[in-house]
């Protein structure tokens, strides 16, 4: 198999050795169901704990207050189907936006099939949805409110803890994905003004098919998945014993290496756009992802970088990219054969001729600035030629 140089990192993340390491022995020595009682159970259940205590000190919150989930999807499924359940007696009005992860979108859809009112709120030409436009969404009905803090096509950043302050000041349940978030931005639930918030491991260098969902300690909130009492009832179902260890290893990796990570990363966005400026005239890309901030209220995450390249569509550059060992993504998602403009792009009001020729580069620590350039060089080749 050829050399890859893998820019798809918001996609998902390779297994850090560290992760392999703490799951092995969960693959085989320790094996027994966390329910039971007996001492393979309660070694299995130990293990659990202390993932829930690493996940919790990430998102500066109480263990109790950590439910485990197959990833960020059922994450996101869980806070919105499980808030609206809970208050429906007192309205059936959510606001979200149009620019969410499909997690939240389909959900909401779900939802409007059983009754309920949903508003979608469009970012700004930036991909920012600002507090004024949740606020005058708000009805005397809205129960729930869903932001993500991160999107995950342009690594803007959404100003969470402004929306959430107004949304909890009434009453109104407050959750936000922050999948993308995780391992770059500092994450405290109090600070965010949220009731729910979502995470995912594979995100983070963790294993796949395993996440976390943070619920408030005094929100009424009726869990979705019904069988048996695992979560302390909030999620039914046998835990993924080495995946939940590997979560919690790898978030707690995450945060300890954050700062680092951050400023090795834009060193990284910095490689490709410099090469970018120097290489291609001005008039034939335009970016789509925001500068990069740390702040918790606008701007841009550095892991994310989303390019349009004029008069060059994003299937044939990314076709051609694939030939030359380089791994990115398109905003557009094939659906039954037919090509979809990225619902984030249009949603920010772009031309359907820069959506459709928008693609996404993502970083993570497992790149170095050498492959990242090579990357940005044979992009540059490539979208010449395609652009003759």
């Amino acid at each position: 198999m050829r050399p890859i140089i893998y820019l798809d990192n918001a996609a998902t993340t390779a297994v850090a050795a560290n992760v392999r390491a703490a799951m092995e022995p969960y693959l085989d020595n320790i094996y027994g169901n966390p329910s039971s009682v007996h001492q393979a159970g309660r070694e299995a259940k130990a293990a659990i704990e202390r993932a829930r205590e690493q996940v919790a000190r990430a998102l500066q919150a109480t263990t109790n207050e950590i439910v485990f989930t197959s990833g960020g999807t059922e994450a996101d499924n869980a806070a919105v189907i499980g808030a609206a359940l809970a208050r429906q007696e007192q309205g059936k009005h959510i606001v979200t936006t149009s620019m969410e992860h499909h997690a939240v979108l389909n959900t909401c859809e779900f939802l409007e099939q059983l009754g309920f009112d949903v508003t979608y709120v469009d970012p700004d030409e930036r991909g920012i949805v600002t507090v004024d436009a949740i606020e005058k969404a708000l009805r005397p009905d809205t129960q729930v409110v869903s932001v993500m803090l991160v999107n995950n096509e342009t690594g803007a950043i959404q100003p969470i803890a402004e929306i959430g302050a107004l949304v909890r000041e009434r009453g109104i349940v407050m959750h936000t994905d922050a999948v993308q978030a995780l391992g770059l931005l500092e994450l405290n639930v109090a600070e965010l003004n949220v009731d729910l918030l979502s995470i995912s491991a594979h995100k983070v260098h963790g294993p796949k098919g395993v996440g976390a969902l943070y619920v408030h300690h005094n929100l009424k909130w009726t869990p979705y998945l019904h069988g048996g009492q695992q979560e302390r009832k909030r999620r039914a179902g046998t835990e993924n014993l080495p995946g939940i260890v590997g979560m919690g290893e790898a978030v707690r990796h995450a945060v300890a290496e954050r700062e680092a990570k951050f400023t090795q990363i834009c060193e990284l966005r910095d490689a490709m756009l410099t090469r970018f400026a120097t290489e291609l005239d001005p008039a034939l890309y335009v970016l789509n992802s925001l500068e990069v901030g740390e702040s918790l209220s606008g701007d841009g995450l550095p892991s994310i970088l989303n390019v349009s390249f004029t008069n060059v569509a994003a299937e044939r550059l990314l076709m051609n990219l694939d030939m030359q060992g380089i791994a990115a993504s398109s905003g557009s998602a094939c659906t039954a054969g037919a090509l979809q403009p990225s619902h984030v792009l249009t949603a920010m009001g772009l031309p359907l001729e820069r959506v459709l020729s928008a693609i996404r580069f993502s970083f993570s620590g497992y790149n170095t600035v050498d492959e990242v350039t090579e990357a940005a060089r044979k992009t540059v080749e490539v979208v010449k030629r395609l652009q003759r």
